[in-house]
């Protein structure tokens, strides 16, 4: 097989993989939770891209025994042993298929590869990642354009990397708005059940998983639609391509099933992002200090008595536990006075910056208030967003059921 024909191959990825030798074998895997048919796959490619084309061969016909549903790499497969006996022209060289078949399990290969040359460095943290609760004991981020999420242990407060499969998205890509657009939502959200395989259609695999969208931010920007899910693939297809969904996020069935333990219904956040902002522990713990300041003087305003400097932290537009900005005001400077003493103690907090909202930050704590006659715990979440002065103030706040 000639270096025309290898080349040609090498065309479906992007022009890095040219020049990606150093860097690939600098790769580190980031995890220790098993990603046997991927990396079976990538061994592959590593091989083509090496022109070591017979150890290709053996790697996929061995994929595609194992798993025939495999499509990208059967695709792979039938390449190469097309090209032992002709020139082939470029990736899927099957004139019986369709076009979009083949850009799309080309997507596929793409994000595949790219993620393989640059895996994220294990030890840092998502921007928006600001703070885990004790009770957060894993948290999904998902980076949408690379079409990879990513599985962090809550390790002693620190978000550690453990695990990142493939995924799809929303046939029309991401920033969902209504009902139908078949784009996949950017948010903060949370998991909110399990719905076993048993009740699905074979379409959703083995399982789904889903997500509090539309949340509260949402219905704010009158955001529509419903139904956004974590969940499986058919039978019969391993993965689907990146943008192959409705609005939900896809893993095949055996990343589903090696991800189900790690989610637990009403605490396992999952922040969807258009992509991901990669820091040190250092700059995250330093923002972390800084977000913690301002929810702390609220809390301190608030155990002052003192109603004008507790209001200074609500937005003009606030909404939350039933009033609007104008009777929060009205029904504060009533009861205030009345109190001889407030005790509020905040606890168990978790801090996520929105992705794709700069200067949203969602906060949900444990609050225990007393006063002269009222003695009330639940778990609160608020909105803060910051205004155009810079100052951090609440745009909503209610009780987490």
């Amino acid at each position: 097989m000639g270096k025309v024909r290898i080349i040609l191959l090498l065309l479906v990825f992007s022009p890095a993989w040219l020049f990606a030798h150093d860097l690939v074998s600098q790769i580190i895997p980031a995890n220790n939770i098993d990603h046997h048919y991927e990396t079976m796959l990538i061994n592959a490619l590593e091989n083509i891209k090496d022109n070591q084309l017979n150890l290709a061969l053996a790697d996929l016909k061995h994929l595609v025994k194992v798993k025939p549903d495999f499509k990208l790499a059967q695709l792979i497969y039938a390449d190469l042993l097309l090209a032992r006996s002709r020139p082939i022209r470029d990736f899927g060289n099957y004139s019986e298929l369709h076009h979009e078949y083949i850009s799309a399990l080309r997507d596929e290969a793409r994000a595949r590869w790219q993620h393989h040359l640059a895996p994220p460095d294990e030890d840092k943290i998502p921007e928006f990642l600001v703070q885990l609760s004790n009770e957060q004991e894993y948290v999904i981020t998902v980076d949408l354009h690379a079409s990879r999420l990513y599985l962090f242990q809550n390790h002693k407060g620190i978000p550690r990397l453990i695990s990142d499969f493939y995924v799809s998205i929303g046939k029309n890509g991401i920033g969902k708005y209504e009902e139908g657009d078949q784009k996949t939502p950017i948010g903060v959200y949370f998991v909110e059940g399990f719905i076993d395989p048993d009740q699905l259609p074979d379409f959703y695999g083995d399982g789904a998983f889903p997500i509090d969208y539309p949340n509260v931010w949402d219905k704010r920007q009158n955001r529509t639609g419903y139904g956004i899910w974590l969940h499986g693939t058919p039978a019969d297809t391993y993965s689907r391509p990146p943008r192959d969904s409705d609005g939900c996020v896809i893993l095949s069935n055996q990343d589903l099933n090696t991800l189900s333990p790690y989610l637990q219904a009403g605490k396992t956040p999952v922040l969807l992002a258009q992509d991901i902002k990669w820091i040190s522990v250092e700059e995250w713990q330093a923002s972390q200090r800084d977000y913690m300041q301002f929810i702390e003087q609220w809390r301190s305003d608030w155990e002052s008595r003192d109603v004008e400097l507790y209001l200074r932290h609500y937005a003009k537009d606030y909404s939350g536990l039933g009033k609007d900005y104008k009777s929060w005001v009205e029904y504060k400077r009533h009861v205030t006075p009345s109190k001889s003493f407030i005790r509020v103690n905040i606890s168990d907090t978790s801090m996520f910056l929105y992705p794709g909202e700069p200067g949203v930050l969602v906060v949900t704590f444990d609050q225990d208030y007393q006063s002269d006659n009222v003695h009330r715990r639940f778990v609160k979440r608020q909105y803060w967003r910051r205004d155009r002065d810079g100052k951090w103030k609440i745009v909503y706040e209610g009780s987490v059921s």
